[in-house]
């Protein structure tokens, strides 16, 4: 596994590439409401790319082998959908969990995170999932510093996701990040403590986990992109893009309007 260890060049244009990241899903925040389509949604976000920010959405066209080219600007997924939703006709309604994963491209170099809104008022059930989710994300970001391990990220996230009960997914993952979309390392949201690649500063790359209310099973819609619950059971995601440091790590997608950080 060939992990790329950032220049300080790299790492400083990252950190302006994730921090407009964060500020993509600081601008939509406020059009989350009911009655507002996941399309208009994906609209609303590429024109604060393009035309404000002066970014590419990485998203757009994007196509993986195996894939047909991904068709918006960033991926909505409401309630049960996993990950990888495609922004259409589907209407939020009060209720709904939506999370919405978006990666502009500033000067060559890439910014990638991901954060669940509620549309109206949430259940109690569906709030605490998210609340849980992003606890998840936190802790595997604590879990990172230079000369810890891979895995030292995955036991924390599974850990804690499987203490309240919920399930994480296996089939997706977290992955090193920079000129590149999808670099090494892949990063599990699940494992053990102590294994794994040993972590260096000037690594970077997302902690994204996808924790299920049900059981982990996931499948993939017609569209080939849609990733589901089998069981129907709600699904959350939280993503930050982070830069391992000698002293722990540093994460480079805050902004102003991102959620506080899990104290520790």
């Amino acid at each position: 596994m060939a992990v790329h260890i950032k220049t300080a060049d790299e790492i400083q244009k990252m950190r302006v590439a994730g921090r407009l990241a964060g500020e993509v899903l600081d601008f939509i925040a406020p059009h989350i409401r009911p009655g507002v389509t996941t399309g208009q949604i994906d609209r609303l976000c590429h024109d604060y790319q393009v035309n404000h920010q002066g970014t590419i959405p990485a998203p757009l066209n994007y196509a993986p082998p195996g894939y047909k080219p991904f068709p918006k600007s960033i991926c909505t997924s409401v309630n049960h959908q996993v990950c990888h939703g495609v922004p259409g006709e589907r209407l939020l309604k009060t209720g709904d969990i939506l999370n919405i994963d978006v990666t502009p491209i500033k000067d060559g170099y890439h910014g990638d995170s991901s954060r669940m809104f509620y549309v109206g008022t949430p259940s109690i059930q569906a709030r605490r999932l998210c609340e849980v989710t992003y606890e998840c994300m936190w802790r595997g970001i604590r879990a990172v510093r230079a000369g810890g391990f891979l895995g030292d990220i995955g036991a924390a996230i599974q850990q804690h996701a499987e203490a309240h009960g919920y399930s994480v997914v296996r089939e997706f993952c977290g992955h090193g990040i920079g000129h590149k979309f999808h670099e090494e390392p892949q990063v599990l949201h699940y494992g053990q403590a102590g294994t794994g690649l040993l972590l260096q500063a000037g690594m970077i790359f997302t902690i994204e986990p996808m924790i299920n209310a049900g059981r982990p099973a996931i499948r993939e819609l017609a569209d080939g992109w849609t990733i589901v619950t089998k069981d129907h059971s709600l699904s959350a995601q939280w993503e930050h893009t982070v830069l391992v440091t000698d002293q722990g790590c540093e994460v480079l997608t805050l902004s102003a309007g991102a959620p506080p950080p899990v104290p520790h």
